[in-house]
């Protein structure tokens, strides 16, 4: 049953790397009185780590030969209710359910990393935390590394604390992808930012579109669409220079530039 070959058109890569599956339990800072919300378990080496520190594991596999080897492993924690296991889509799941607070780590195909986080930080209902493993140069941009922001780096950053805790080589996966992982913690997570500057949500971001829309074009001349004001003297009220392009904003920046416009 163990030797159930990765699905290529599920995005699944194995993680066999033992020290990088306790880096994702200690970056959880997980306790007995938390609800782990786990997605893609594959063959439940990480829930396994899981169940001996939180207090509950929701586990959300997509592919139903998994579930049927996680129902055998773990049968005793089904039966005492300490793991519940769920066949679906993270992108279909709803969170009614889900005990609040929780936290999620998650070792997700990386062709959803964008639309699964922009799903639960998002959201109403967001976990305290979240950790995932990323594409090792996702992780970078979301740090911005080369000290250039992105449009996904500052949609992170307004809404909790990103951190890169380890890379990890596409030799610990089975199958080996093609490029190296990381594993990113997103901490703090909150909707604080939006809350303490009295900035809407949603204008919020239509404004971060527009910033990012051409990015070989300065910041001034794409804001024009989503604006009548005079953007020249917000900018020097700013102390921005008129020539400077969207990746050259920090969260703050935009934030001041945003309760302007």
């Amino acid at each position: 049953m163990t030797n159930i070959p990765a699905k290529k058109s599920l995005g699944q890569n194995f993680l066999k790397s033992k020290v990088a599956l306790l880096k994702m339990v200690e970056a959880g800072e997980i306790s007995g009185k938390d609800t782990v919300l786990e997605v893609g378990p594959g063959k439940g080496v990480l829930t396994e780590k899981l169940l001996e520190k939180a207090g509950k594991v929701i586990a959300i596999e997509k592919d139903h030969r998994l579930i049927e080897l996680l129902q055998e492993k773990f049968a005793t924690e089904i039966a005492d209710s300490k793991l519940v296991l769920l066949n679906q889509d993270i992108l279909d799941l709803g969170l009614k359910d889900v005990p609040k607070p929780y936290k999620i780590i998650a070792n997700i195909p990386y062709y959803i990393t964008g639309q699964f986080l922009r799903k639960f930080l998002e959201i109403d209902s967001q976990p305290e935390r979240i950790i995932v493993m990323v594409q090792k140069e996702i992780a970078q941009r979301i740090m911005a590394h080369d000290k250039k922001e992105s449009l996904l780096s500052i949609s992170v950053k307004a809404y909790g604390q990103p951190k890169m805790i380890m890379k990890v080589g596409k030799e610990n996966f089975s199958p080996a992808p093609k490029v190296d992982s990381a594993i990113l913690a997103i901490c703090n997570i909150s909707k604080n930012l939006f809350t303490e500057n009295k900035i809407e949500e949603k204008k919020f971001f239509e404004i971060l579109h527009a910033g990012f829309a051409h990015k070989r074009k300065m910041l001034l001349g794409n804001l024009k669409s989503v604006t009548d004001k005079n953007l020249a003297a917000v900018f020097t009220t700013l102390g921005l220079s008129e020539k400077i392009r969207a990746e050259d904003l920090s969260l703050n920046n935009w934030v001041q530039l945003i309760k302007l416009l």
